[in-house]
C-alpha cells in the first residue's frame, strides 16, 4: 500500500489568509483615507456687518478711541500642517474717532488713506486647534500690509464656536511710527507711537468631518 501523506499546514494557512483578508483590506482602506480627511482645509469667514475693528491711541491728556470697518475677511488653513491663506481686508478710509478735524489729519497726514485705501492682513500659518464647539485659543501669523509696506505680525485669537457660528476676538499692538508712519505728536501734545487694535468679529466656519 502506498503511504498517504496529509499536509496539515497548507489548508489552514490558506483558510486563515482568506478569512482575514476582508479585515486587512478594511484596515488598509481606513489608513489610506485618513490623510485625505486631514488634508481638508478649515475655513473661517467673517461677516463684515457684524465685525468691529476698534483702535485706542493714548496721549498725555486723554485716550482717543475710534474704529475702522471690515471690507471682507476669510482665513483658510490646513489643520494637519497649520499652513494658512486668505485675507482680512480693512477699509482704511473708514477710520473715524468722532472728531472731524482729528480724523481729517489722520487720513491726510498719517494713513494717507486716499492713496493707501486698504489695510490687509494675509495669514500664512495657524497654531492651535479650532474646535467646532466651545472655546479655542489660536495664533495666526502672516503679513500685515499698512501704508504700502508689509510687516510680520502674529494675531492671538480667542474663538467661541457654536456649530458653524463663531465669535472671534483679537487684541494686538501696531508700532506705527516704527513702521514708517508719521508721528502726530507736536511740541505741546505728545501722542503714543503705538496703537492698540481690538477685533470683535462674527462669522461662520467649515471644518472637516
Amino acid at each position: 500500500m502506498g503511504l498517504a501523506v496529509i499536509d496539515c499546514g497548507t489548508r489552514p494557512s490558506r483558510f486563515r489568509r482568506v478569512r482575514y483578508l476582508p479585515v486587512l483590506l478594511g484596515v488598509l482602506t481606513a489608513h489610506a483615507l485618513i490623510p485625505s480627511a486631514y488634508a481638508q482645509e478649515s475655513v473661517v469667514g467673517l461677516d463684515a456687518a457684524q465685525t468691529r475693528i476698534d483702535f485706542t491711541l493714548s496721549d498725555v491728556l486723554h485716550t482717543v478711541h475710534g474704529m475702522f470697518k471690515l471690507k471682507s475677511g476669510t482665513i483658510r488653513f490646513d489643520p494637519s500642517t497649520g499652513k494658512a491663506s486668505g485675507a482680512i481686508v480693512v477699509d482704511a478710509t473708514s477710520g473715524e474717532s468722532g472728531n472731524g478735524s482729528r480724523d481729517s489729519k489722520m487720513h491726510r497726514e498719517i494713513l494717507e488713506s486716499s492713496k493707501f485705501i486698504e489695510i490687509v492682513f494675509t495669514p500664512d500659518q495657524v497654531k492651535g486647534a479650532l474646535s467646532p464647539q466651545g472655546s479655542s485659543r489660536m495664533e495666526v501669523s502672516g503679513q500685515f500690509h499698512l501704508h504700502g509696506q508689509d510687516h510680520e505680525l502674529t494675531l492671538p485669537m480667542d474663538v467661541q464656536a457654536d456649530g458653524r457660528q463663531v465669535q472671534l476676538t483679537a487684541r494686538f499692538i501696531i508700532p506705527y511710527v516704527q513702521w514708517g508712519l508719521k508721528n502726530p505728536s507736536t511740541f505741546i501734545l505728545r501722542v503714543s507711537d503705538k496703537v492698540t487694535i481690538d477685533i470683535h468679529a462674527v462669522g461662520h466656519m467649515e471644518v472637516p468631518r
